[in-house]
C-alpha cells in the first residue's frame, strides 16, 4: 500500500514546481490558483471536520486499478 502524502506537500509542490518553474505562470493565474485552493480547503474543512493542514492524500486502490 502506498503511503499517505502530506496534501499542503503536494500543493506547496504544484505552485513552485509545477506553476512557478515549469509554466512560468503569470503572478495573476498564481493568484487566481491560490484563492481557488484556498476556497477548496474551506469546503473539505467544513466537509470533513479536519484542519487542512491535517490532510493526507491516499491513493484510492480502486483508481490505482485502471
Amino acid at each position: 500500500m502506498t503511503p499517505a502524502v502530506s496534501f499542503a506537500a503536494l500543493l506547496e509542490r504544484f505552485f513552485t514546481q509545477r506553476l512557478m518553474q515549469q509554466r512560468q505562470a503569470s503572478p495573476h493565474t498564481i493568484s487566481s490558483y491560490r484563492d481557488t485552493f484556498r476556497h477548496f480547503l474551506k469546503f473539505v474543512q467544513q466537509r470533513v471536520h479536519k484542519l487542512p493542514s491535517l490532510l493526507t492524500f491516499e491513493p484510492s486502490r480502486r483508481l490505482m486499478r485502471r
